[in-house]
């Protein structure tokens, strides 16, 4: 299971690059092998500034449906539209061209609460 040192996580299984004031967030190598074959992704909410734990988006898989959680709270400024035709993608690359949106952030210390590389090991039992 790959579980990449530079990154944050949740308990809800997204991960977190933090770049300047921008973060990018997808579901963590863990989620995508647990969901299973990817099949539809949903999000509606470039543009809107969201709480830390709302939900902004969902992730459709042969098996099940599951909500994506903001890990920050801050404004989606961009939505990785490619995952429209390709869902998949995030079965593949779930750490690269699997990302699923861009956050301008709004609140830095948010950053502190989420879960360091060995810490999420720790929580799936990696």
């Amino acid at each position: 299971m790959n579980i990449p040192a530079e990154l944050k996580y949740t308990k809800d299984h997204e991960w977190v690059r933090v770049e300047g004031d921008v973060a990018t967030v997808g579901v963590t190598d863990y989620a995508q092998s647990e969901l299973g074959d990817i099949v539809y992704i949903e999000i509606e909410t470039e543009g809107d500034t969201l709480d830390q734990e709302e939900v902004f988006g969902t992730v459709e898989a042969v098996k099940t449906v599951s909500d994506l959680f903001m890990p920050i709270s801050g404004e989606v400024v961009e939505v990785n539209s490619s995952l429209a035709d390709a869902p998949e993608t995030v079965n593949s690359d779930a750490y690269g061209g699997g990302w699923m949106i861009k956050i301008k952030i709004s609140d830095t210390t948010q950053l502190d609460e989420l879960l360091s590389a060995e810490d999420y090991k720790a929580e799936v039992g990696a």
